[in-house]
């Protein structure tokens, strides 16, 4: 029940719902509050011919600016069983003809969505990498390229765009197959082509440590004081001058602040959790070491333990 002014009691009082009527009614006097409300709720009734199919959808999906028709056609179905031979053949003969022309952007649409549930990816991501993709098909057809590798690419660029940027790696675990290597080219072959149709150089958004660490930290299970401890030190790392890339950078400020802590994390597993090489994460590590007294928090660690860390 929820609470709601009664006029006729004076004050909030409990009201109850009639879904059958769309009333909402005052709990304690039965005035009708308010009448013939519409419910905006999911409505989860199965609409289907057969008994066995369960499917409680009975409309489509809402419209799509990128495609010709906004995504609204309709597509026939062929009914199950034997019975509607001759209805099905006609119908079936009668769509083919019109066939859709947004039939492979529809497909590539697809893709890319489950790219995103794959990786977590709010939908706003997912919108923005389906309208570069449209750009860059629209401009010069994409055949006899690898697509998964492009549609990887619109998604690794609508990422930096909305700046909740991922990893090559990451975004090349859901590419299906598709390389790191093709996964680059594709990239550097659409900002050029979006750059030929904008004029003028191509916003990516800037990469940041502090855009992968709580992800990372996540992976490796790391307790929210350590967590704390190394957002604070990527910042204060960025202020230094290292030359490394803002994963490495914060891979090896992981590995400082786990080996500052009880629950120590083997470079074995923060390589598995970062994707960065073990190789890698040392010589950053090598890098941050002269200035751990200045990026680690004072409060999460004292200068004996900052002594007695391994020296690379």
């Amino acid at each position: 029940m929820a609470d709601s002014y009664c006029p006729d009691c004076k004050r909030s009082t409990e009201v109850v719902f009639d879904h059958s009527a769309g009333d909402t009614v005052c709990f304690e006097c039965g005035l009708v509050l308010e009448a013939h409300s519409i419910d905006e709720t999911s409505e989860w009734r199965t609409f289907a011919n057969e008994s066995a199919d369960n499917d409680p959808v009975r409309v489509g999906g809402p419209s799509n600016p990128l495609l010709a028709d906004g995504g609204l056609s309709t597509v026939i179905s062929k009914p199950k069983g034997g019975s509607s031979d001759f209805l099905t053949s006609s119908l079936g003969r009668w769509q083919n003809r019109g066939s859709n022309p947004d039939r492979s952007l529809i497909q590539a649409f697809k893709i890319i969505a489950t790219m995103s549930d794959r990786l977590g990816l709010v939908a706003t991501i997912k919108d923005r990498a389906n309208e570069i993709y449209k750009k860059v098909e629209d401009q010069k057809p994409l055949r006899g390229r690898n697509q998964y590798a492009i549609l990887a690419a619109c998604l690794y660029i609508a990422c930096r765009q909305e700046d909740k940027p991922r990893t090559v790696k990451e975004i090349c675990s859901v590419a299906n197959g598709a390389t790191k290597k093709e996964i680059g080219r594709a990239k550097e072959y659409i900002v050029k082509q979006l750059e030929v149709e904008l004029g003028q150089s191509m916003e990516m958004g800037t990469i940041h440590a502090g855009d992968f660490l709580r992800r990372f930290c996540s992976h490796l299970g790391m307790g929210n004081q350590a967590v704390k401890a190394a957002q604070e030190a990527v910042q204060k790392s960025e202020e230094l001058d290292i030359r490394r890339s803002p994963i490495s950078v914060a891979a090896a400020v992981i590995y400082i602040i786990t080996q500052l802590s009880d629950d120590k994390k083997l470079l074995k597993d923060i390589s598995v959790a970062t994707g960065v090489a073990e190789g890698t994460i040392r010589n950053s590590y090598k890098d941050l070491y002269p200035y751990v007294s200045r990026i680690i928090p004072s409060w999460y660690s004292k200068e004996d333990d900052l002594r007695n860390l391994c020296s690379p």
